[in-house]
């Protein structure tokens, strides 16, 4: 059984604009937020969808809308689901992500979360922001893949033989999946409104491309 996954960062939000932590937390999408979902949805305009599904936030959910939009199926809305939503940065979500990074990375030399994963992994990366939370909210790099596995895991079980997902999400959830499943490097920013594919062939995951932004999906 082959299904293709077709992971999509949601589009620019007031928060992503102002350079805030945004994880569980959620704002709208900007002008040039709507402009990333809709051209994810032209990009994407080739491959028709035979289901869709976010995270339960509106700017996830607005994106698969906006994508679905410009699809040749039937769908036009994106099922919710909570396992989707982006890691939980607990005390920091909200804050300057300047001022976050620095404050965690700081005392290391490190002052980017780019600059974390680069140096310990994604998953390492994640224990230091739970390890930091003042408030023990932040969810660990395992923690998290506990939440995030059985919601891909569910949506392979109730797909069929050829079919093509949507899934509307986040970006620092996409690059746990590819760092998961791939080599490929995830110590870069997942692009708003980029498209990341992950195929599922014969009980296995593999990522084709991450972050791609081009027209060549």
């Amino acid at each position: 059984m082959t299904i293709s996954l077709y992971f999509v960062r949601h589009g620019q939000t007031y928060l992503n604009k102002y350079h805030r932590i945004q994880g569980v937390i959620d704002s709208p999408l900007t002008d040039k937020g709507i402009a990333d979902a809709v051209s994810a949805g032209k990009r994407l305009s080739q491959i028709k969808f035979d289901a869709a599904y976010s995270s339960d936030t509106s700017r996830a959910i607005k994106t698969g809308r906006l994508i679905l939009q410009e699809n040749p199926s039937d769908l036009t809305a994106p099922i919710p689901v909570a396992g989707f939503r982006e890691l939980n940065f607990g005390y920091y979500e909200g804050e300057d992500d300047v001022k976050t990074w620095h404050t965690i990375g700081g005392p290391i030399g490190i002052n980017s979360f780019h600059g974390l994963i680069a140096e310990f992994g994604i998953s390492k990366a994640e224990d230091m922001i739970a390890a930091a939370d003042p408030y023990k909210d932040a969810e660990s790099g395992e923690t998290f893949w506990k939440r995030l596995k059985p919601a891909i895991d569910k949506v392979v079980e109730d797909a069929s033989d050829g079919d093509k997902i949507l899934l509307a999400t986040h970006g620092t959830l996409i690059r746990n999946v590819v760092d998961r499943w791939s080599d490929i490097p995830v110590n870069v920013s997942t692009k708003n409104g980029s498209v990341t594919k992950v195929n599922f062939d014969d009980g296995r995951y593999s990522v084709e491309y991450f972050n791609n932004v081009s027209e060549d999906l």
